[in-house]
């Protein structure tokens, strides 16, 4: 996991386990707790890491790698479990609420009062906990002096796993069902006593399907307009330390925030997933912990060490690869900007011809071209964020490419690299009032394979913004305007580059309730790539970043092993197609603390020939808790199907205490399709 894990540092370390933190309403979160000895007569600053992943087990291994190791560089490190989770009292009901953040403000206050606290605080975190640090960070609590955040967005609509360029994504489906599961699970009675039977079945009782409360915004509204930094970026009012990856699908946050925050703020992405940069996959992986004490140390302890020296941006710059959907490490090199936006990157404009990119200048004559997706368009498109476990990068996408409209450059004369979001610009008609384009950007090799290397969407409905969608006219022509994801990409010479578009990406993003034909006229449509010269210094030496350095790792056993499975299936007589993606950890014992935690997790995607009102999205979630004569166990699972006026989700929940049902809870509910 880590390449140095290492045993020795600068201060000797005093570990609280179990340490309930009261907040403004009395009900008290459960912390665990890593500083220096001596602190009490030496305070040093604190750090919070605020998630609802349980403390005590599932991210023990992840926490025990770097808050120790933090705490032995001087800190003292606070890893909170969110309200209703883990060992803290309540219910966790649904993300980023305001009670959320004001418990974060309430941990904060209570942190910096501590006699062993030096009155100076920072949060930190990957993916929700990367949220909560930008989202409190807004609301300025005086203590907080900087953050470090990962894998993380600043607007909740349209850049987190729920409706990108205004579509449903399935991640929105996937991740309701991980909260399902993850929202249900019990306390652990070796902390809380006799009392976790009683937190346990408040959560079972009171907890909310998040699948139904997500589904009913499906426009921009004051639901997620609450808690997107978006909304005012001079909310922010400390320095920021941001970093995600390429395969991740929270990298565009990062150059967002390098553009907008009038704070000092620093960048990096790497070739990496859903991870931190020191457990970073596809690597190479780096000595982010390093980065994070340099960080810490310049702003909390007003050491003078040049952390703001050099460029704001850091990137990986990825070669070209086969497709492929894992990858154990990038080839590429990192590059840095001195500023964001960059003057070294040149928008340079490929207008649309037929089936071709035209090259720069060159004039085009307009015709239509017209292209209905098959519901199999889609299949190889891997996660929206990548996870690297079960492997999920997209696939070759000739498959794809073959329902959809296909523009290629030239073959390349000479190396091409791009930093940045590509846009497209598409001058379009639709014969249905709803309808969608996938915008897909492929590394085309010598043989013909196609490796993805960005896309974005555009529900188009959502063309003029994602508050008031408006139906399309049939036939009527318009003009759409959207961004690809960003990227840090070369091409090489003997390539070609290749946009293709469609009307559907099943299972990635939910159909249109019709097929769809839609036309696009060349000449009047255009992409452009951020082309960054290759002579264009680079800045980044090679010895920038160290090996990933951590503590080590608490022990835990494998007692039966892990099953993860990536299958995409037809069946040619009835003209059903299926991805299932199963994501079972197996049995884990965490042997510092005697528990058998056992998940077993599978997602299922179905269609119907073309039918494009048979999408069914599953997700299913079991966990057991088993120690000595402790056995607790939780079924989660949502079904979420389509008619072409609505939504339909299923869902159940059942706790077990040994072999007895303790409770069980159905929901059906239908919620109407809003132009999606």
């Amino acid at each position: 996991m880590i390449t140095r894990a290492l045993s020795s540092l600068p201060y000797e370390i005093i570990e609280d386990e179990d340490v309930r933190i009261p907040v403004s309403d009395g009900t008290r979160l459960a912390a665990r707790i890593w500083r220096p000895a001596g602190s009490e007569s030496l305070p040093v600053p604190g750090i919070v890491e605020y998630i609802p992943y349980r403390k005590r087990d599932l991210t023990s291994v992840r926490d025990s790698v770097h808050h120790p190791y933090l705490a032995g560089h001087g800190y003292a490190c606070v890893r909170v479990d969110l309200r209703g989770s883990g060992e803290s009292e309540g219910v966790l009901a649904d993300e980023y609420l305001e009670q959320e953040q004001q418990d974060a403000e309430d941990v904060l206050a209570w942190l910096a009062g501590r006699p062993w606290c030096s009155g100076r605080t920072g949060m930190m975190g990957l993916s929700w906990g990367g949220f909560a640090a930008l989202q409190v960070a807004a609301r300025k609590p005086p203590s907080l002096g900087a953050i470090v955040i990962s894998s993380f967005t600043d607007d909740r609509f349209a850049d987190d796993m729920h409706y990108m360029g205004g579509c449903l994504l399935s991640d929105n489906i996937a991740e309701s069902g991980t909260m399902f599961g993850e929202a249900t699970m019990p306390p652990d009675p070796a902390l809380v006593g006799e009392r976790w039977r009683d937190l346990w079945r408040e959560r079972l009782e009171n907890c909310s399907l998040w699948a139904e409360q997500w589904l009913r915004h499906q426009r921009r509204d004051s639901y997620w307009r609450h808690a997107s930094v978006s909304e005012d970026y001079a909310g922010v009012r400390c320095p920021v330390l941001a970093s995600s990856g390429w395969a991740d699908g929270y990298s565009n946050a990062v150059t967002r925030l390098l553009a907008r925050l009038d704070v000092p703020c620093r960048g990096l992405i790497g070739p990496w997933s859903h991870k931190y940069p020191h457990l970073g996959e596809p690597g190479p992986a780096i000595g982010y912990l390093q980065e994070v004490v340099r960080w810490w140390d310049y702003w909390l302890k007003d050491v003078d060490n040049g952390v703001l020296d050099g460029p704001v941006l850091r990137t990986w710059m990825q070669e070209s690869v086969p497709p492929s959907t894992s990858y154990e490490d990038r080839p590429g090199r990192w590059v840095g900007e001195a500023e964001w936006p960059s003057p070294h990157v040149r928008p340079t404009e490929y207008a649309l011809a037929r089936h071709r990119l035209a090259r720069p200048g060159e004039s085009v004559a307009e015709e239509q071209l017209s292209v209905a997706s098959p519901l199999s368009v889609g299949q190889f498109a891997g996660k929206w964020a990548s996870y690297s476990a079960p492997p999920d990068l997209p696939y070759d996408q000739r498959e794809e490419d073959g329902g959809s409209l296909v523009f290629d450059t030239d073959v390349l004369t000479e190396r091409c690299e791009i930093l940045g979001a590509p846009r497209v610009r598409l001058r379009v008609s639709a014969d249905r009032p709803v309808a969608m384009v996938a915008a897909r950007l492929s590394d085309i090799a010598r043989d013909g394979r196609a490796t993805r290397v960005t896309y974005g969407l555009l529900n188009l409905t959502h063309r003029d913004g994602h508050e008031e969608p408006k139906p399309l006219a049939p036939g009527e022509e318009c003009t759409v305007d959207f961004e690809l994801n960003g990227v840090a990409q070369a091409f090489p010479a003997g390539h070609r580059i290749r946009l293709a578009l469609s009307t559907s990406y099943w299972p990635l993003a939910w159909p249109p309730p019709e097929p769809v034909t839609l036309n696009v006229r060349t000449g009047a449509s255009a992409l452009t790539l951020p082309v960054r010269p290759t002579g264009e210094p680079d800045e980044v030496p090679p010895e920038e970043f160290g090996e990933p350095e951590g503590t080590p790792p608490v022990p835990t056993t494998q007692v039966s092993q892990p099953e993860q499975a990536w299958t995409v299936s037809r069946d040619l007589v009835e003209y059903r197609s299926a991805l299932d993606v199963v994501k079972n950890s197996g049995t884990i014992r965490y042997d510092d603390i005697g528990l058998e935690i056992t998940r077993d997790v599978h997602e299922r995607y179905t269609w119907v020939a073309d039918d494009f009102c048979s999408p069914v999205a599953e997700t299913s979630w079991t966990v057991t808790f088993e120690r000595d004569d402790w056995l607790v166990r939780t079924e989660t699972y949502t079904r979420v199907s389509c008619t072409p006026e609505e939504f339909v989700i299923d869902a159940q929940l059942d706790g077990f205490e040994g072999q007895r049902r303790l409770v069980s809870r159905n929901w059906h509910r239908r919620v109407p399709r809003d132009l999606l």
